[in-house]
């Protein structure tokens, strides 16, 4: 069983559902999940909110959080997760946001550079995580691995709350 597989099940024995706020990812978490079998009794929205302009607009992350932290940074992550849930209603929602490359880094947030959060329960979390620490700078793996890590970070939450 995939990570993905696992979530549908664990989201389904619990009866909960999930939404996901991608930027950098572009979706693919969303694909991710909606690939199971089943995956349309727990998955609740998907945003792609690629631009700053629709994680404002859409998902409401208040304009002063990008212009004082930037759009690549865990404070945007967390608004970005909190507005999705709000959005959709789900139960659990997980969002992601930084520089897939190969362009784009910088000093402070080089590529690979990925903000994830997780809102569920009344609370967020988040974690700034490095997807290229074997310097590969492919887009696609970056955003894979990203994609496939906040997944297994559900996966865990459900988990903890199930035991």
């Amino acid at each position: 069983m995939n990570i993905q597989e696992e979530l549908v099940k664990l989201l389904s024995e619990n009866g909960m559902t999930i939404a996901t706020a991608e930027s950098c990812t572009g979706g693919m978490v969303s694909q991710m999940i909606t690939d199971v079998s089943g995956a349309s009794n727990v998955f609740e929205l998907g945003v792609c909110s690629y631009s700053n302009r629709i994680k404002i607009n859409i998902l409401g992350v208040p304009k002063e959080i990008i212009d004082e932290y930037t759009e690549v940074s865990s404070q945007t992550a967390e608004e970005m997760a909190i507005g999705v849930m709000r959005l959709s209603g789900a139960d659990i929602s997980v969002s992601t946001t930084g520089i897939a490359g190969p362009s784009g880094g910088t000093e402070e947030n080089p590529v690979g550079t990925v903000y994830i959060a997780l809102a569920a329960a009344g609370a967020v979390i988040s974690e700034r995580k490095n997807f290229n620490e074997d310097n590969c700078n492919d887009r696609d793996e970056i955003r894979r691995r990203c994609a496939e890590y906040v997944i297994g970070k559900a996966v865990d939450y459900l988990k903890n709350i199930s035991e």
